[in-house]
């Protein structure tokens, strides 16, 4: 498989939504309406004055804003921008029975497309081509993109403070700064609603402070009446459509013969699967190792190297916050590198891949 299509791999098996966000599990969907320029430094308006919110240290923020969407079913309008002008939409409906989480997410922009995801199940329709693509991803959440990763602690490696309140889609939300202490990782700004804590804005900030992507809701309806059996009959509603589901190894790494020298500060393992790249008995794989921090992501990607489809020199690309990189490791193997972090990053996740045997 060549370079792109690693990397189009990438973009349906990324945990956020798209671009930041919404990307992988959902195939480019698309996220909200957000403000450059000034909006960049100030978020949207000021609220008008509430009571101060509590004081809450980086975990407790995190754990708020985590389980919010498992007590509140909702309805809403996403939009995703990128510092670059790309943006994209989408309409999220979010269920949870305090058991199952569902939701269905419908793009409003770029290839129609309808994603429904219920717990660590995903199928992703395209009525266009009449298939309805299935996945099976470890359940992390929803939005925003902060799962419980054992084996590190985020407090370590971010500090949290409170930048004040302000308004987004008709509600108030305590503004959340998430600094990184170190060059390795990228900087967040979440605006949690006062009373449920739901994430419904997020921006990921560069060392310098520019905006590199925001996401937010544009409309928003707590009090949706949407349910996981109704979502989950829709969901199951595969009449008329090709299903493909690509077969998944659920491995390790060491497994598959690889270890990083030494490890990423803050960044564990979460995951690692051999995914086929279709359906065909002879289609080729690609292994894909997860790493986290507890806020940022980095995927690594191996295959064997091609010289008719691998370009012989690296190769970088980046859009928002997203950056990539792609390169020979070993004499016949190719990695491709994706995540929400700095390119350096990156470049030494690549530089302390290792192979055992």
């Amino acid at each position: 498989m060549n370079l792109f299509g690693v990397a189009a791999l990438s973009g349906r098996l990324r945990h956020r939504w798209f671009g930041s966000m919404l990307a992988a599990a959902c195939c480019g969907l698309g996220l909200l309406p957000c403000v450059i320029g000034a909006a960049q430094a100030q978020g949207v308006a000021a609220a008008e004055p509430v009571a101060a919110p509590a004081e809450r240290d980086m975990a407790q923020w995190l754990e708020r804003m985590r389980s919010a969407p498992c007590h509140r079913s909702y309805a809403g309008t996403f939009v995703v921008l990128s510092a670059n002008g790309a943006m994209s939409s989408a309409r999220i409906w979010h269920a949870c029975d305090g058991q199952r989480q569902m939701e269905r997410v419908e793009s409003l922009s770029g290839t129609p497309r309808t994603v429904f995801r219920r717990d660590d199940e995903v199928r992703t329709f395209l009525p266009q081509q009449r298939i309805v693509r299935a996945d099976r991803r470890d359940a992390v959440g929803l939005f925003p993109p902060v799962p419980p990763v054992s084996g590190t602690s985020v407090g370590q490696f971010y500090v949290s403070r409170l930048m004040g309140q302000e308004r987004v889609a008709g509600f108030v939300a305590d503004v959340v700064w998430f600094k990184p202490v170190d060059t390795l990782r990228f900087g967040y700004r979440l605006w949690s609603e006062r009373d449920t804590g739901l994430a419904v804005k997020l921006q990921t900030l560069a060392p310098d402070g520019r905006v590199l992507e925001q996401a937010a809701f544009s409309e928003l309806d707590l009090n949706a009446p949407v349910q996981v059996d109704q979502l989950s009959r829709l969901m199951d509603a595969t009449a008329g459509y090709k299903l493909i589901a690509p077969p998944v190894v659920k491995t390790t790494a060491k497994e598959e013969g690889w270890t990083l020298r030494q490890p990423v500060a803050g960044f564990v393992p979460v995951s690692c699967h051999r995914r086929a790249v279709s359906m065909a008995d002879d289609a080729p794989s690609v292994l894909q190792c997860l790493y986290s921090d507890g806020l940022a992501s980095v995927s690594l990607f191996l295959e064997p190297f091609d010289p008719q489809h691998h370009p012989a020199r690296p190769q970088i690309s980046g859009m928002g916050a997203t950056q990539l990189l792609a390169q020979r490791v070993a004499p016949d193997m190719w990695v491709t590198a994706v995540g929400e972090v700095p390119l350096s990053t990156l470049r030494l996740f690549a530089g302390q891949l290792e192979r055992l045997r």
